[in-house]
């Protein structure tokens, strides 16, 4: 039996498919040879060992997000996707990402950290502590030399000059540098001295590989970015780079600069803003102040505040006629009194025994008592003579028979 005559089209169809359907997924590890990257955006290279070679594609989408440049002679970790291309009968690899050979186990360990630590609830955003909005001391973790420090300096002294800065020099990639970073969160952490306990902690270095990164992509420093009681913001690498550290920490910025930015205000903002405060206030208390003073001169105007004066005019009004009435009334009755004095003075004059004997009349007076009629006396009684100027004796003598 002969074989089925197939087309050229459809044998190689037939090839896409299985091979396809087959190598949905693949990873190759191998030398970068022929790369070239096209006016388009896209990256055509040839990956090869000592014994073949498979073209490869990255299209310009993927190129866009690559961290690496990729060249000639690099060792690469590709995945992606078999495809055949029918026009020229050849299989190729469709990458959807290139690393470098050795950075192949530091992502893996990566991953594995990453989903150990989100169970831990490291990444939780309830646990993550508020940056002060005006932070006194900042205490700075990073290199001691290149250009981050002298970037951040600048910011800080075009920001908020007022922030007194601490700097715990560390290294930041290498032997012991995630060791040295923990002992300086930790130190920061425990000092009792308030001029060395900052109210903030910025963590940062430059940019570089996921080797050069790999301090702050451990569980050293995770640890102590969680237990860490002072807020910090971690600046590790580029934009693009995207560390342990950074997902732990309180805030991430883009690069240290960025981080600068954020860890202190504006000072001319501040200021705008206190006086806006201070305009405010005065037109609050002016407010209040005319509004008081309308207050006080409704009270002052009103019926019930003046009420009390005209009450005292009239109460000065009604004593000054009482009083008026008062005087009267005494000089009338100080008149009646002396008329009535002189009345009873004159009747009192007119009844005095002195009067009737000034008319020669004589009052007889026995043993100290008036004789008001001759039968009281006899012969020889001694009487007293009462005359108006005087008094005399005198004897009873009988009387004379006629």
């Amino acid at each position: 039996m002969s074989a089925e005559i197939l087309s050229v089209s459809e044998l190689t169809q037939q090839i896409k498919t299985r091979l396809e359907t087959h190598f949905p997924q693949v990873r190759l590890k191998g030398e970068i040879s022929n790369c070239k990257r096209h006016g388009s955006g896209h990256i055509y290279l040839t990956l090869k060992d000592e014994g073949a070679q498979i073209p490869a594609v990255v299209w310009k989408t993927t190129a866009s997000r690559m961290a690496v440049a990729l060249k000639d002679g690099m060792d690469v970790i590709a995945e992606g996707r078999l495809e055949v291309y029918p026009p020229s009968g050849r299989y190729q690899l469709i990458c959807t990402s290139v690393t470098e050979a050795g950075q192949g186990a530091l992502q893996q360990a990566f991953a594995e950290l990453l989903q150990k630590l989100a169970k831990a609830g490291y990444f939780n955003a309830e646990r993550k502590r508020a940056i002060p909005a005006i932070p006194e001391i900042i205490g700075l973790i990073t290199s001691s030399t290149g250009a981050v420090i002298e970037d951040m300096s600048k910011v800080f002294e075009r920001r908020f000059p007022a922030a007194q800065l601490l700097l715990y020099p560390v290294k930041v990639q290498g032997n012991s540098a995630a060791e040295e970073v923990a002992a300086a969160i930790a130190w920061f952490n425990s000092t009792k001295k308030r001029a060395h306990r900052p109210d903030i902690i910025i963590i940062a270095r430059g940019g570089g590989s996921l080797e050069d990164l790999q301090a702050f992509n451990g569980e050293i420093v995770a640890n102590a970015l969680y237990n860490s009681k002072i807020p910090v913001i971690s600046a590790i690498g580029h934009e693009t780079d995207l560390t342990i550290a950074d997902m732990v920490a309180d805030l991430r910025a883009g690069t240290p600069s960025i981080a600068a930015e954020l860890a202190v205000p504006d000072r001319q903002e501040l200021l705008r803003h206190i006086s806006n405060l201070q305009s405010r206030q005065d037109r609050l208390l002016q407010a209040k102040l005319e509004g008081t003073e309308r207050q006080l001169s409704s009270i002052c105007s009103s019926y019930a505040f003046n009420r009390p004066p005209l009450q005292m005019l009239q109460f000065h009004e009604r004593l000054d006629s009482l009083v008026s009435q008062m005087s009267r009334a005494i000089t009338n009755l100080f008149s009646q009194r002396v008329q009535h004095y002189a009345a009873v003075k004159q009747q009192l004059n007119t009844l005095d025994y002195r009067k009737t004997l000034e008319r020669g009349y004589v009052l007889v007076k026995k043993e100290g008592k008036f004789m008001t009629g001759s039968q009281k006396l006899k012969a020889s009684d001694n009487v007293e003579l009462l005359f108006h100027d005087g008094m005399l004796p005198a004897v009873i003598s009988p009387a004379k028979s006629s």
